[in-house]
């Protein structure tokens, strides 16, 4: 039989591992002495826009956000490429490019990396980040009366799905591509400053996946708003057409249990919520007197809905 992850190690003889395999998190946490440890990640996946320096700086972009979902900054990166040997080199060359921008942006650098040959393209980033072990954010954490905001709109899984099969527009493209490399790094900054309750970005588990492993062994419970949600430009006309990838019917198989939607939720709504997201935004809880100031500092953030007692549960009304 496999063993379990979390059980590969003792974590009673690792004692500088903060954060490692025994809960679901979003990176690893090393701490190194008193006000330092580091915070290492990675994430790689095949290209979902067209544009090969957009699809590199959205992947550099989402492998750097679980740093800034625990809180921290980045310190460097090393690229992780697969590239077929039969392909012109310019489109890998513009790939790195893109990533090593979408770094230098984050006040980092790329040290490094590995490429291998594969039949399909494939990018992304070993990330090293850094952080003062008394303000990690974690996943756990949420309190009853805590404000639950987000930071980028939802819905690009089903624009980047309609654009591979060529049925979407340039403009709403754009605004997806926009929204995929913007970094998180001024939504963590923000948090640490409002002593944010807990974090997590939102990518391949959508939203209410990730926002189940929020409330997941925890006695809260989180309310959505669904009337509420961001959704970038066109995802509903998308949405009509058809157009999920496969992860959306995998989410919803595997968190299902843990949900309830109102009557009034539209089933289109609820596939939405389900799909997976690319470099999507940061949910996070807050004390109900430090969501303006945390919307203040970063403009882009949403009210979506609260925390209250529970047992774990998620309800969308």
């Amino acid at each position: 039989m496999l063993q379990p992850l979390h059980d590969v190690f003792d974590k009673k003889a690792f004692p500088n591992l903060l954060v490692g395999l025994e809960k679901a998190d979003d990176a690893a946490v090393y701490q190194l002495n008193s006000k330092q440890a580091i915070i290492n990640t990675t994430d790689f996946f095949p290209p979902i826009v067209d544009d090969p320096y957009d699809f590199g700086a959205i992947a550099a972009a989402n492998a750097m956000s679980d740093v800034y979902a625990m809180g921290g900054q980045v310190l460097f990166a090393v690229n992780l490429a697969a590239f077929p040997d039969d392909q012109d080199l310019d489109l890998l060359r513009e790939i790195l490019r893109g990533g090593a921008d979408k770094v230098a942006e984050a006040g980092a650098v790329i040290a490094g990396g590995h490429t291998v040959n594969d039949k399909e393209p494939k990018y992304g980033l070993a990330v090293t980040g850094i952080i003062d072990p008394a303000v990690v954010k974690r996943k756990h954490g949420a309190s009853p009366g805590d404000v639950l905001l987000l930071t980028k709109p939802l819905g690009v899984g089903v624009v980047t799905t309609a654009l591979k099969n060529g049925r979407t527009s340039a403009e709403d493209v754009a605004f997806a591509t926009a929204n995929m490399k913007l970094l998180n790094r001024q939504a963590a900054e923000a948090a640490l400053i409002v002593n944010a309750h807990a974090m997590t970005d939102v990518t391949g588990f959508g939203l209410l996946g990730h926002a189940y492993e929020m409330v997941n062994g925890t006695p809260v419970d989180f309310h959505f708003d669904f009337k509420a949600m961001p959704w970038t430009l066109g995802v509903h006309r998308y949405g009509e057409m058809g157009a999920f990838p496969g992860g959306m019917s995998h989410n919803r198989m595997y968190f299902y249990p843990h949900v309830t939607f109102g009557e009034d939720v539209p089933e289109l709504i609820q596939q939405m919520l389900w799909t997976p997201e690319t470099s999507g935004g940061l949910l996070i809880a807050v004390d109900p007197d430090s969501a303006e100031s945390y919307s203040t500092l970063c403009p882009s953030a949403v009210v979506i809905g609260q925390v209250t007692m529970g047992s774990g549960h998620l309800f969308v009304t």
